[in-house]
């Protein structure tokens, strides 16, 4: 697909935000960076995809009729939304052009934010979808029926998933579910690789892993190139990029107030900079 599409569509949602010059980003990891990425968002914009998430934590509760509900709910959104009709097709032909489908046998999707594309995706192939829980649970969705399963003898599953870190899920859970149906997790579509070694787990573990899009130059080129984001935010992830801990040590140090009212913000904030200074992640 054309690239330069995908990263319009990427920020035009959302999916990825940039901060503004001078105040990046708190992580879940009590460290600064400047870009979040919410792949789901992709679904059309972050009011839509909030609204999936609260009907699939409420569904998800009736494993039987779970994936008819998001899946309906999908096709819905596919007929309406021109940016989710856009990567979805666009899914579909990469995985006709980069995998052979005789050699799938179900594709996979785990809870709950794969479920945005995997159902829908596993619909349109006309192949059937092993919906994953948190728990490893798993039923079998084909045909607008859902039913128990627990041999596949051996299949060869494709799973797709919203986005790849350090494939901490994969390995925790979505492999093991599928191992435990007696198949094989072959292959893996992200929308989004986030290039933190989760591609070279996967290999590990002999899984083929695809992505249509990586975080690296190429993504924030693009941006700028489609008008995306500014030259100053260009350069500071490009400087991020290539070394994340060195690059925002440097920021704290050039401007001292942002801890100072970090500490003054809110409580989210102020816990992540607390932890920052405690542990002294950035040995300043």
């Amino acid at each position: 697909m054309d690239n330069n599409k995908l990263i319009t569509w990427l920020f035009k949602t959302k999916a990825v935000k940039v901060c503004p010059e001078n105040n990046p980003f708190w992580y879940t990891s009590s460290k600064i960076g400047p870009y979040y990425i919410n792949t789901h968002f992709l679904y059309g914009s972050e009011e839509k995809a909030d609204s999936l998430l609260k009907v699939i934590d409420v569904c998800k509760e009736n494993i039987m009729e779970c994936s008819e509900v998001i899946l309906e709910l999908a096709y819905k959104n596919f007929e309406s939304d021109e940016i989710y009709r856009g990567l979805i097709t666009s899914m579909c032909e990469y995985i006709r052009k980069n995998i052979d489908l005789k050699n799938i046998g179900y594709i996979s999707g785990g809870e709950r934010r794969d479920w945005f594309f995997s159902l829908i995706i596993a619909n349109m192939l006309k192949l059937p979808h092993i919906t994953i829980f948190k728990d490893l649970s798993a039923v079998m969705y084909s045909d607008g029926i859902s039913s128990e399963i627990t041999d596949i003898k051996n299949a060869n599953v494709l799973h797709i998933a919203d986005i790849i870190t350090e494939a901490s899920s994969y390995i925790r859970a979505w492999i093991p579910a599928v191992k435990a149906l007696n198949g094989n997790l072959k292959y893996s579509l992200v929308v989004v690789d986030r290039l933190q070694g989760g591609a070279d787990k996967l290999k590990n573990a002999g899984v083929e892993s695809y992505a249509l899009m990586k975080v690296n130059g190429d993504l924030f080129d693009g941006a700028l190139e489609e008008g995306c984001i500014t030259a100053p935010q260009h350069h500071m992830l490009m400087k991020y990029l290539e070394d994340p801990t060195g690059t925002m040590k440097a920021f704290l140090q050039e401007h001292p107030e942002f801890l100072d009212n970090s500490l003054k913000s809110d409580c989210k904030t102020s816990e992540r900079a607390r932890i920052c200074i405690e542990q002294n992640i950035y040995e300043l």
